[in-house]
């Protein structure tokens, strides 16, 4: 039966168990899956061409710095990143982590000698909370794994097992 609001929409209510609510559910979330790899294949692509084109700039410079092997690993956690989701079809939350911190040590190297003493520890103790917050999760991880359904990474096209 339709709910009607005052003199704008009209609402239907779907029986959340219905035939048609189901196909729905379902190419929503095929849609979502390819929105998701479509994402994911860009991040990669992209990822990919800023590395070459780091690989071509230390080339032409006749010279391999710090700050590029720090770029450089940055991109090599992107990508690890992404071929962790296409092998699980998860994706850990150290995995963003772990950039953070590379990304932070990479501001603090470079510019330390722009910092002001207040600036160099905050970023230090932004490190060390990244830190803890991985050697949280993966306390967490080891004391109360997960009792994941071996069933549940079939479903998903690109896993690898």
């Amino acid at each position: 039966m339709p709910l009607e609001l005052p003199g704008i929409f009209v609402i239907c209510a779907m029986d959340i168990h219905s035939h048609t609510f189901d196909r729905l559910r379902r190419f929503l979330s095929g849609a979502l899956d390819i929105v998701e790899y479509l994402g994911l294949l860009i991040i990669g692509i992209a990822t990919t061409v800023a590395m070459y084109h780091e690989v071509v700039a230390m080339v032409v410079a006749h010279r391999v710095q710090l700050a590029d092997l720090l770029l450089m690993f940055l991109y090599l956690e992107v990508l690890a990143m992404i071929g962790q989701y296409f092998k699980s079809g998860q994706l850990p939350v150290r995995f963003p982590m772990y950039i953070a911190m590379v990304a932070l040590a990479r501001y603090l190297i470079l510019d330390i000698k722009e910092m002001t003493e207040w600036r160099m520890l905050a970023v230090a103790a932004a490190i060390f909370l990244l830190t803890l917050g991985v050697l949280i999760i993966r306390y967490g991880h080891v004391r109360f794994p997960y009792n994941e359904d071996a069933s549940e990474g079939a479903k998903k096209p690109f896993v690898r097992k």
